[in-house]
């Protein structure tokens, strides 16, 4: 087992937002932070584990790598899994779930694996395994050699614990604080999405305004591990809830579903005071009175054929009335199509990395201040 402040920690990011959650990461002091594929790397001990759960919007788990050892066929996994110290970490009391993979190496069948480490950790700890179980154990098994690491998260970080309602194809909170990121926006000014759905982007941006960290109103896996300090994590969570700019933040949609269910999650998340939603068509948007900020949007993108006809005019509306009327303000535009992208006529800057929504390869799009 390493030394425990010396975690290997791992936040999984969704493919292709690894820079701006390393950026996130850096900027909130998490220890020799660097992007890897698939995630960021970093060091601490579990209280930055803890740390990470409650502070990062752009992760979407939190996994942290238990050790491990070289073992080339399953009877020297067995053995080896037994002696592995799992009770530093690990209580007899709680069940849990093992997920194997194995690549390149001469132990290839993970289901074998999996329950040569189950009945380790079952038969030397006592603790229940089951597959219905929330804390996973994860075993790697890579060119001979197997890892362990355990999800601190439990449920995926984009569940934020506040949104019930949600609009059809929903960003993902995560993504959409990764993509608030990646337009340069840091709370100090305002936003609006004219097609908001079911709030996601203003939401984040309200409650990065606020100071509100993401994972204050929900449970944590690591909240069941020997490891865990309820005193020093209860001190964590006491967050200053700050809006010092007196900012407003703007979501419009033509649907009244949307509206209605934008307003309950802006609610139930705390940002009620400072966020407004209308139901308005695209081309009634007008800038609201105060300092120039950020229009981000992401438009439906359009699965079936034919529909690229009908959503051109739409994006083509959008731009239009985003370069006649919001003149100084940033345009992020999210979506799948680079056509679409461009038939808004807006002045884009080459696009985002390719990201992954839901196995839909989208991007952003982004423009400076527009003239």
């Amino acid at each position: 087992m390493d030394h425990a402040e010396d975690l290997e920690i791992f936040l999984i990011a969704t493919p292709g937002l690894e820079a701006p959650l390393c950026a996130e990461a850096v900027q909130n002091g998490f220890a020799s932070a660097r992007a890897v594929p698939g995630g960021v790397i970093c060091k601490g001990g579990w209280p930055e584990v803890w740390r990470a759960n409650l502070v990062l919007r752009g992760a979407n788990k939190v996994l942290v790598r238990l050790g491990g050892f070289p073992a080339v066929h399953l009877a020297q996994l067995d053995k080896r899994a037994r002696k592995f110290p799992w009770s530093d970490v690990l209580r007899p009391d709680i069940p849990v779930k093992v997920e194997a993979t194995c690549r390149k190496s001469r132990i290839y069948h993970a289901g074998a694996a999996r329950q040569r480490v189950e009945n380790a950790i079952s038969e030397t700890l006592g603790a229940p395994v089951s597959s219905e179980a929330s804390l996973r154990v994860l075993l790697r098994i890579e060119k001979d050699l197997c890892t362990f690491s355990v999800d601190t998260s439990g449920e995926p970080l984009h569940k934020r614990g506040h949104k019930s309602a949600v609009a059809k194809a929903p960003m993902r909170e995560t993504m959409a604080a990764m993509f608030l990121r990646d337009c340069g926006f840091d709370g100090a000014e305002p936003v609006l999405d004219p097609m908001c759905g079911s709030g996601t982007f203003v939401i984040e941006a309200a409650e990065i305004a606020s100071g509100l960290l993401p994972g204050r109103a929900r449970r944590f896996a690591f909240e069941d591990l020997v490891t865990y300090d309820p005193e020093i994590w209860q001190q964590m969570r006491v967050s200053e809830d700050t809006n010092p700019s007196g900012l407003i933040f703007r979501g419009s949609d033509r649907n009244a579903g949307a509206i209605e269910a934008a307003t309950t999650n802006a609610a139930r998340a705390g940002v009620a005071d400072i966020t407004q939603f209308h139901q308005r068509a695209v081309s009634d948007i007008k800038p609201p009175e105060g300092p120039a900020g950020l229009v981000i949007v992401n438009p439906p993108y359009g699965a079936r054929i034919g529909d690229e006809k009908r959503l051109r005019s739409l994006y083509g509306s959008l731009g239009k009335t985003l370069l006649t009327r919001f003149h100084g303000w940033r345009v992020g535009i999210v979506t799948s199509t680079p056509s679409l992208a461009r038939a808004t006529r807006l002045p884009l800057l080459p696009p985002g990395p390719v990201v992954d929504h839901g196995g839909t390869k989208i991007r952003l799009y982004k423009t400076d201040p527009l003239p």
